[in-house]
């Protein structure tokens, strides 16, 4: 039988496993009598685990929840996933940074050295979407690509992988991967998606892949030295290169203004990092940016309601295009 420190600790392991045991399963589980089992609930009771008992034909156990956090006990892989959390939480920007990074500092402190090394070893970058977008769907990611990808990163080795234009759950069946050849410097999270930012030897440039699409090729290649990504950080160059920058700017390429037929009040909450002054009950002037002029006045468009175009000239140039495209587009197809 177990010392009874030890025995409560396994105790204290499967009643966070699953919601309710049969006290019979429990003291076959533990090797002990009946009797013992429920000395160890009442121990644990003690050191303020609220175990509650549950009535049945079997009577058994149940780890409720109390008005305290009592200790937790984490297999291996709970601990990397909370690890891999605390780390994302506490670059989001939602406030909980300095509670986050505690917290982590906790789970790390008190990791088997094999943990730690494996938390070290993911160099987990977060950047916030912007606000007011649309949520998208969030792919799943292999276990074993992150590894990969962070491992490189990590050790600064060269990496060979097949990135795939797009998934055929992304429907585009068939796709044709290709063979990429890279230094890889970060991975990071972005609206609920991974990204390697990595730099293409074929290519000569830095490129941004989704982890999602990649398929690590082995063995990795020699060690690198540490490039300088333009902006100012990974976090910048990321956002300018969703921007359509490609020398690390953080603003849109295009960015314009127009007036809207609708109050201030309609607009704000779908503005995005756009910005909106009132101009009265009914009117208001909005500021937008986008990767493309045509992209920036079809956005103005969305609000559904009068545009008075303020500038530049070529935001009204792409209104003006916009408009033919979309006039033989409600003439229907022309014949052959």
């Amino acid at each position: 039988m177990q010392k009874t420190s030890a025995r409560l600790l396994s105790l204290l392991s499967l009643l966070q496993a699953r919601r309710d045991w049969p006290g019979a399963v429990l003291a076959e589980r533990l090797d002990v009598s009946p009797r013992t089992l429920r000395r160890d609930v009442d121990r644990l009771r003690e050191l303020g685990y609220p175990v509650l008992a549950v009535k049945g034909p079997d009577g058994g156990y149940r780890l409720d929840a109390g008005t305290r956090l009592p200790p937790l006990l984490f297999d291996d892989e709970q601990a990397v996933a909370l690890a891999v959390a605390l780390r994302t939480a506490a670059a989001t920007g939602a406030g909980i940074e300095d509670g986050a990074a505690r917290a982590l500092a906790t789970v790390r402190q008190v990791m088997p050295a094999r943990l730690r090394h494996r938390i070290d070893a993911l160099p987990v970058v977060s950047v916030v979407s912007v606000a007011g977008s649309a949520p998208r769907p969030r792919p799943q990611v292999d276990t074993g690509v992150l590894t990969a990808l962070s491992a490189a990163v990590h050790a600064r080795e060269v990496m060979r992988f097949d990135h795939f234009p797009a998934r055929p759950e992304d429907g585009a069946p068939g796709a044709v991967p290709s063979p990429r050849r890279v230094e890889p410097h970060h991975l990071v999270a972005r609206g609920g998606r991974w990204y390697l930012v990595a730099w293409d030897l074929d290519r000569e440039d830095w490129r941004v892949f989704r982890a999602d699409r990649i398929t690590p090729r082995t063995p990795t290649g020699p060690r690198f030295g540490p490039r300088d990504l333009p902006g100012e950080d990974v976090a910048a160059f990321l956002t300018g290169r969703f921007r359509g920058s490609d020398d690390g700017a953080t603003d849109w390429p295009c960015r314009g203004e127009a007036v809207l037929h609708l109050p201030a009040s309609a607009v704000s909450p779908h503005a995005g990092d756009g910005t909106v002054e009132a101009l009265g009950p009914d009117r208001c002037r909005l500021t937008l940016g986008s990767w493309s002029w045509p992209s920036l006045a079809a956005a103005f468009c969305l609000f559904g309601s009068d545009v008075e175009v303020v500038g530049p000239p070529a935001l009204r140039e792409a209104f003006a295009g916009l408009a033919d495209r979309c006039a033989r587009a409600a003439a229907g197809p022309t014949a052959p």
